[in-house]
C-alpha cells in the first residue's frame, strides 16, 4: 500500500536480512504502508541497535517516542525510529515496558539519544537505566505528574500566574472559571431528542426545533391582466412624487449650470472637419 509521506524506495528482502541478523532478539516484523517496525526484547535493545548500526547500516537515530496503552500489562511503547543514510533507508525499532522495569539507554551508541530519552522519561515516566542524566527536560521543576499518560487529567493538578503581592509566579491548585460543556454529539438538523434552549416558549413536536412554515405565494392574476402591481418608476426630474412644490423645484434651472449650445454652433459636437465649413 501507497503512503503519502516522501517517498523512500523499498529495499526488497531486508526485512528478512533484519530479522536474520536480529535472530533470538527479535519478537516481532509488521511490514505496514512501506514502513518496516521491529519488536525486539527489552533486555537486548542496545545490542539489536548495535547489530542495526553496525552490520545493516542504519548509522542515525533520529527520534525516541513513546505510546502509552493503559489496557495492556506492559503499558508502554517505546520507539526508535533509525536511519541509513547509505541505504537510504528507515526502520523503527520498538520495545515494550510498565513504570517500573527500566529500558537499556542507547546513549553510548548515540549520544544525541539522551535528550529523547529525558523527553519519553518527563512525559510518561519510562526509566532508562545507564542514562547519565535522566532528569526532567519539558515540564517545569517540581511538575508533578506525567503528562502525556493517558489517565493524566487534562486540566493537570495546578496553575501557574504572576504573583502582584510576591513579585514571583506562584503555583494554585486548578480553579476552571466555567464547568467543562457536556456534548451529546447529535446534529439538530437530523433531530436531536431534547429541547434546545429557548425552545421550551413555542409549543411544538418532540425533536429538533423546525422553521416557521413560509408564507403562501400570492394568488395569480386572471387572464389578461398585468400580473402584480406595476412598480412605480420616476420618467422625469420633475416627477419626484414628493408634491408640486418640490417638482417645480426640481423643474427650475440652477443659476451656476452651463449654458446649452445653440444650435447653429459646433459647440459640443467635437472637432469640426473641414468639408464642414466649406
Amino acid at each position: 500500500m501507497g503512503h503519502p509521506a516522501p517517498k523512500i524506495a523499498a529495499i526488497p528482502g531486508i526485512a528478512e536480512e533484519i530479522a536474520g541478523l536480529l535472530g533470538s532478539m527479535l519478537i516481532e516484523t509488521v511490514d505496514h504502508a512501506d514502513e518496516l517496525s521491529f519488536t525486539v526484547v527489552r533486555e537486548k535493545l542496545a545490542d539489536a541497535m548495535e547489530v542495526l548500526r553496525d552490520r545493516a547500516h542504519y548509522q542515525q537515530l533520529m527520534e525516541v517516542a513513546g505510546v502509552d496503552y493503559p489496557e495492556r500489562p506492559e503499558r508502554f511503547e517505546v520507539c526508535y525510529h533509525l536511519l541509513s543514510v547509505t541505504r537510504n533507508h528507515r526502520v523503527r525499532v520498538k520495545v515494550s515496558t510498565d513504570e517500573d522495569r527500566p529500558v537499556p539507554s542507547v546513549t553510548h551508541i548515540w549520544p544525541v539519544a539522551g535528550w529523547l530519552e529525558r523527553e519519553v522519561f518527563d512525559m510518561y515516566g519510562v526509566i532508562f537505566s545507564g542514562n547519565p542524566d535522566l532528569r526532567r527536560i519539558l515540564t517545569d521543576y517540581g511538575f508533578k505528574g506525567y503528562p502525556q499518560r493517558k489517565d493524566f487529567p487534562l486540566t493537570g493538578y495546578v496553575e501557574l500566574r504572576y504573583s502582584e503581592e510576591d513579585k514571583r509566579v506562584v503555583y494554585e491548585p486548578v480553579r476552571l472559571a466555567q464547568d467543562f460543556r457536556s456534548f451529546d454529539f447529535m446534529s439538530p438538523w437530523e433531530g436531536a431528542q431534547y429541547v434546545l434552549p429557548g425552545d421550551e416558549k413555542a409549543p411544538q413536536a418532540p425533536g429538533a426545533p423546525s422553521p416557521a412554515p413560509a408564507p403562501p405565494p400570492p394568488p395569480a392574476a386572471p387572464k389578461g391582466e398585468e400580473k402584480g402591481d406595476k412598480p412605480k418608476v420616476t420618467e422625469k426630474s420633475g416627477d419626484s412624487g414628493a408634491g408640486e412644490p418640490t417638482d417645480s423645484k426640481a423643474n427650475a434651472k440652477s443659476p451656476e449650470a452651463p449654458a446649452k449650445p445653440a444650435a447653429d454652433t459646433d459647440e459640443g459636437k467635437g472637432v469640426a472637419k473641414p468639408e464642414d465649413k466649406a
